[in-house]
């Protein structure tokens, strides 16, 4: 694992959600820093901790992402309630970031054709093929997958431009503002999590994306372009 980054304590690193320098270490283990942003109230891990791509990807395929799996469906199927009512009939969805799966599509993919509608998948990498990200979508759903994203503000970027008009985007993350004690988070303890959102996390990408915003449960968040 890397060293600490050794920077002066009062040079900030910039965020990669806000891309503002107004961060500072906010907590650090054996492991890794972690560090806040004063502006959009992320907590990320700075690179030099990223884990290699070939351990992330390793990391990932312990993940039971089984659609026969009656808990592990009924846990996705959570963020399907809140995006319903304005979703028009035959929508058409995506699944970005879905993780490994056996057969023709993952699990959450396969409750939203039950439900009626057009699904589409993307992975970087178990389902990489770019075709999907070429086209835009009704909705989309991204489950346990932004505490991944390295660059918030791009992958975000790309997400909301790839939605209709009258859009929505629903994320399934934890947010470090449901913990009293960071340091006894289980959810940083994931090597591969790198970001941690808040609710003034999702109200600042609410109001940079222009959306409307919903915390529906404790790690379900809907946006509406």
């Amino acid at each position: 694992m890397s060293k600490p980054s050794n920077l002066p304590p009062n040079e900030a690193l910039s965020c990669p959600l806000c891309q503002q320098n107004k961060s500072h270490l906010f907590h650090s283990d054996q492991q890794r820093e972690y560090w806040r942003c004063e502006q959009c109230d992320l907590i990320f891990v700075p690179p030099h901790f990223f884990l290699s791509e070939a351990a992330e990807k390793a990391r990932y395929q312990h993940h039971q992402n089984d659609p026969t799996d009656q808990n592990y469906s009924a846990f996705l199927s959570r963020i399907i309630p809140p995006i319903l009512p304005r979703l028009p009939t035959n929508a058409s969805g995506l699944d970005f970031g879905c993780g490994p799966f056996s057969g023709e599509k993952p699990a959450l993919a396969l409750l939203l054709e039950q439900a009626g509608f057009l699904m589409a998948i993307y992975d970087p990498f178990f389902s990489p093929d770019t075709a999907p990200l070429k086209q835009t979508y009704d909705f989309i759903v991204t489950t346990e997958a932004i505490e991944h994203f390295y660059r918030p503000f791009n992958e975000l970027s790309q997400l909301f431009n790839l939605l209709t008009p009258k859009g929505t985007l629903a994320i399934m993350t934890r947010r470090h503002d449901s913990t009293d004690d960071f340091s006894s988070w289980f959810y940083k303890n994931d090597l591969s999590h790198v970001c941690f959102f808040s609710k003034q996390s999702f109200r600042w990408i609410a109001r940079q994306w222009s959306a409307e915003l919903e915390f529906t449960d404790d790690d379900i968040i809907v946006l509406h372009t």
